[in-house]
């Protein structure tokens, strides 16, 4: 088999998806080698230096082993990459040990609320993540048990069950959310370690421009929403957004 390049796009086209296609037989020698192993060093790349951080090189050298002993395991680039968001899933999907949701009228809302929870936790923990979301479906097991358990808190929201579309409108709505807001949020986060100020101070700095600007009254709906706004914290503000998104969804049940 010929190795692919690290850029080509088309993850498990070679030798069947890497979903179903077996790893080598285990060698203990020149040392161990796992899907699993190349996957947490590469997460552990990516968690450090971003995306541009990982190669099947660089992860490679972190697992002591020549290149050409990784392509047994991923194909290409893309291949790792579908892995590695698959991993992240699995710290946002209940696990198989989770206690299952109450029997009777499912708390559809607070369930949400703790799906959007881990999400963003999970993105805070690997920024790198949201840079891959938006595209084509991710189908690894785990972004498909993540999937399961919204589309499943959804069918149960009175009046949807039984219609499809609509749940499936509502979880693409759901999950845009998540992925906007977030992708803000960890833009603010990288804002702040590049300028060397928070977010607060970055505030600070530009209040007497801003002030200046909306003085000579071109701008009073900005100028009436500064004054008048709560100040929130990432935290309040995603949990806000969360709120007029169920608020929505709610509103389409009845």
């Amino acid at each position: 088999m010929t190795p692919r390049h690290d850029s080509e796009p088309d993850p498990g086209t070679g030798s069947g998806l890497v979903w179903e296609r077996p790893e080598p037989p285990e060698r203990r020698t020149p040392g161990p080698l796992s899907r699993a192993l190349i996957v947490g060093a590469a997460v552990e790349l990516a968690d450090a230096d971003g995306l541009e951080g990982v190669s099947i090189r660089r992860v490679a050298a972190v697992l002591e082993v020549g290149p050409m002993r990784l392509y047994g395991y991923v194909e290409t680039k893309a291949e790792l990459l579908e892995l590695m968001v698959d991993a992240v899933y699995a710290e946002i999907a209940p696990g198989p040990h989770e206690a299952p949701p109450p029997a009777g009228p499912r708390e559809w809302r607070e369930e949400l609320r703790t799906l959007a929870g881990r999400h963003r936790a999970a993105v805070l923990r690997h920024e790198w993540f949201i840079e891959l979301l938006g595209g084509r479906p991710h189908l690894g097991p785990n972004a498909l048990a993540a999937r399961e358990a919204a589309l499943a808190v959804l069918w149960g929201v009175p009046g949807f069950a039984g219609r499809p579309t609509l749940v499936q409108q509502a979880a693409g709505v759901f999950h845009a959310y998540l992925a906007g807001r977030l992708r803000v949020e960890v833009a603010q986060r990288r804002a702040e370690r590049a300028d060397g100020r928070s977010n607060h101070d970055w505030q600070v700095a530009m209040g007497p421009y801003v002030m200046r600007v909306l003085a000579a009254g071109r701008h009073p709906t900005i100028a009436e929403v500064m004054r008048s706004a709560d100040h929130l914290t990432p935290g309040e503000s995603f949990a806000a957004g969360l709120e007029m998104v169920l608020d929505g969804i709610a509103a389409q049940a009845c």
